[in-house]
């Protein structure tokens, strides 16, 4: 069962962000991510937050009052994990962001330590990158030239071996805080298997993609 995030901040596009909700069993929308699934001519099945970065209120009034979910602006939890929780909580097993890049350095941060913990969301897409969680076997197709980058995630310990990237993973020192950046896949490609732990795996969005990409470009997972 996939369900699907849209955050504030910049997201891949309303064409793109509409294509990837085909076969999403269920779509939140967390503040200002309202505004971005409605430019997406996506309507969210749910609508929470504490709705200070809404703009317009009235927005809310298009939908039953209660599939809104208003939280306290004095919270322990962000709008983003506030709507992962209620993903899990519902059931969701496949879990996907669609926003949050740009804009604040530590909004950056605190979505990407989302991947830290367990459960933790399996895909996260801004407007220039394709972030994946992988714990077992995925296979990518990428562009050539285009750069795949690799960190570890969560306790470890962590092993990891791949097919088709320029530089194989195989024989890694792993640890936290160690990472391969710039590596390519010059078939196009490749796959790559978490021996142990988890890893995020980072490509940048395709420019292909602009009309009508696949479902989603990996396999496995």
């Amino acid at each position: 069962m996939r369900g699907i995030v849209f955050i504030g901040g910049a997201g891949p596009g309303a064409e793109l962000s509409g294509s990837l909700v085909c076969g999403a069993d269920l779509i939140v929308a967390a503040d200002s991510g309202l505004i971005a699934a409605e430019n997406a001519g996506v309507r969210p099945h749910w609508i929470l937050g504490d709705m200070d970065s809404l703009g317009d209120p009235r927005r809310l009034d298009r939908y039953a009052p209660e599939r809104v979910l208003r939280h306290p602006p004095d919270k322990d939890d962000t709008d983003t994990e506030l709507a992962l929780r209620f993903l899990w909580d519902q059931g969701c097993d496949e879990t996907w962001i669609i926003g949050g890049g740009g804009g604040r350095l530590d909004h950056l941060f605190a979505i990407r330590s989302l991947f830290e913990r367990q459960p933790c969301p399996d895909r996260w897409l801004t407007a220039e990158d394709d972030i994946r969680c992988v714990s077992g076997e995925a296979s990518f197709e990428a562009l050539p030239d285009r750069m795949v980058s690799v960190f570890p995630l969560g306790e470890g310990p962590w092993e990891a071996k791949s097919r088709g990237l320029r530089w194989p993973l195989e024989g890694l020192p792993w640890s936290r805080g160690f990472f391969g950046i710039s590596n390519t896949a010059p078939g196009g490609s490749f796959s790559i298997k978490a021996e142990q732990g988890r890893f995020m795996v980072m490509l940048p969005l395709p420019r292909c993609w602009a009309g009508s990409p696949p479902a989603s470009p990996f396999d496995g997972g």
